[in-house]
Formats: C-alpha cells, structure tokens, sequence
C-alpha cells in the first residue's frame, strides 16, 4: 500500500506541475489565429460563379487576417468531394468550405451518402441568398405568372421544362412547381445552363427556372421572357419582375452560398471566423459584386445558418419523394 501511495503522489505532483503547459495548449487560443495559412476548399473549378464568390471572400481574408487564405478548388459531382476533406479535416480553424445549395439537396438525392450535410460540419454563415428566374421562350403565350400557370395546367400536347442538370435548383425548382400545381411536365436536364437556355430560345421547350446571372441578360435583350422570380417576394432592383408566389402561395425556391468548417470547431476559433466573414460580407465592393451576380448579402449567425440547413434539407427531401427525381 506505500508503494502505491507513493506512485499516487508522485504522479499527482507531476500532473499540477504541468498544468500550467498543458492548459494553453487544450484551450484553442484564438488572439494568436491565424499563426499559418488557411485552406478555403471550393466545389468547383476554376472560373464561374462558385469560384469568383470564393476568390473574392479569399483575398479579402487573406488581407483582414494576415495570413494566406489558400483557395484549394476541388470539382466533383454536387460538391462532395470538398465536403468529405473538410469532414475530415482537423477542427483547427486552418480548413474552411464554400458550400452552396447543392449541399443539402444531395442527402436525397444520393443514398449512400458519406457525411451528414448539418452534423458532420460547422455551419459558420450563410453568405448569400439567390432566386432563380422562370424563363420562356417569347414566342410562348404566357406574359404574366396567373397566364403562364394557366397555360402549363391547359397546354394541348408535349410540356417540358429544362435545367442545368439533375438535381440543380432549377430541376428541383421544376418538380416543385409540378406538386403545387398538378401540372404534368417532362423534365429536360442539361449539361449546364447555357446549353439549356440555348435551346429554350430556339423553342426546344417550353420553360426553364434558371439562374438569374445567365438568364437575366437574356430576357432583358428579348431574347427570352421573364416570367418570375422564385424568391417569396420581389427582389430589390428587379421591382418588374412579380414573384411566382405571388400567383402561387407558397412557393419558393432559394438558392444559397456559405461557409462551414469541420465538425467540433471550438467556439473562440468559430466566433473569430464568424466575426472576420460577415464583416467582408458586408463591405461595400462586396455587396457591390454578390448583388452584381445576381445574389443577396445574408450573413447569418452560425445557429441561425444550422437551423437554416436543416430546414432546406427537410423541404427538399419531401420534394424529391414525391417527385421520384433521383442521380441516374
């Protein structure tokens, strides 16, 4: 028994002794971050909308922290790549991600899924918020959203819609609007919105909820008809373009940029990125060039982004069910 007494006290003397080294070390020391450069994943290439957004938030990081914020661009179908190295990435403030609205649709749409869109991560804030734009081709009838809901429920013959792609905002923001209104449509996926809107034009078929960056330019030269945005209500700027919702209770399709980080990041590091992220967000050239894209400043809190989250994985897993949409 004195031996063991003895083992006990020495090793007990030799844990207080250390306490001192240990404690800054098991305490993330946030007035010291960043001491290195950090990693800004993104789930695209090189060049378009995904990318610019992540450049733009990269360099000014980069100038607010004083450390290199690294933009590390890791295309692959739907974003997953990126989000599985950041899932397993140390929670150390060091990896951040740009996840978009793609995110959380892919909980429905792939079954075997490797992560957990809200839980495997740190929802830091949501950058951004963006309607889609409900395009036809001027020929078409419709004029106003009460005509063209008219028109798609009445329509004698084929009825198809395009999108971007199985699985984009506006294929879901398609299947929506056919469980809202009973309307039945066959729906066209694309390679990408241009290819789309290109054939939209030379009256492939008969409409298209696409992206407001590549479709607005369209409709403003006549080259296209606007018909409505998706967002609840009208968007600042855009006062003559009626939202669907409007003529549709109820509908809405938003589309969203953010930032998240590995899962646990520890509250100082996380409040620290929060803190530096929404203060660029609400920069005046940044405004200037998310509004100029087609987008909405959000800058949320991280509770408020996680609630958001969940809620657009829950809406759109109930829309893909009924809808039968699913990745060939």
């Amino acid at each position: 028994m004195k031996i063991y007494r003895l083992v006990f006290k020495i090793v007990f003397a030799s844990v207080v002794a250390l306490a001192p080294v240990l404690a800054p070390i098991a305490a993330p020391a946030a007035d010291n971050y960043p001491g290195r450069p950090l990693r800004f994943l993104i789930p695209a290439a090189p060049g378009g909308t995904t990318d610019g957004l992540g450049r733009i938030f990269g360099a000014r990081m980069t100038e607010v922290l004083g450390q290199q914020v690294v933009v590390d661009n890791r295309p692959s179908a739907s974003g997953v790549l990126a989000a599985e190295v950041t899932k397993n990435s140390a929670p150390d403030g060091y990896t951040i991600f740009l996840p978009y609205h793609q995110h959380t649709v892919n909980a429905a749409l792939i079954k075997k899924l490797s992560y957990h869109p809200v839980n495997d991560f740190t929802p830091i804030t949501q950058l951004t918020e963006a309607g889609l734009l409900l395009v036809v081709n001027p020929s078409s009838p419709p004029t106003t959203p009460k005509e063209f809901i008219e028109w798609t429920r009445n329509l004698k013959g084929p009825l198809n819609f395009g999108s971007a792609g199985i699985g984009s905002g506006g294929h879901l923001a398609g299947e929506l609007y056919k469980i809202m209104t009973g309307v039945k449509a066959q729906h066209i996926p694309y390679k990408g919105t241009g290819p789309a809107l290109t054939d939209l034009m030379g009256g492939q078929y008969q409409y298209n909820f696409a992206g407001l960056l590549g479709s607005l330019p369209l409709a403003r030269s006549g080259k296209l008809r606007a018909i409505a945005v998706t967002t609840p209500k009208r968007i600042p700027g855009l006062d003559d373009i009626p939202a669907l919702a409007e003529s549709l209770p109820g509908f809405s399709v938003v589309g969203w940029y953010g930032v998240m980080a590995p899962p646990k990041l520890p509250a100082p590091l996380l409040k620290k990125l929060h803190d530096v992220i929404v203060k660029i967000l609400h920069e005046p050239e940044t405004t200037k060039r998310i509004v100029a894209a087609g987008g909405t400043p959000v800058g949320s809190s991280p509770e408020e982004f996680r609630k958001f989250l969940l809620a657009d994985m829950a809406k759109w897993a109930d829309v893909v069910k009924r809808s039968g949409a699913k990745l060939d």
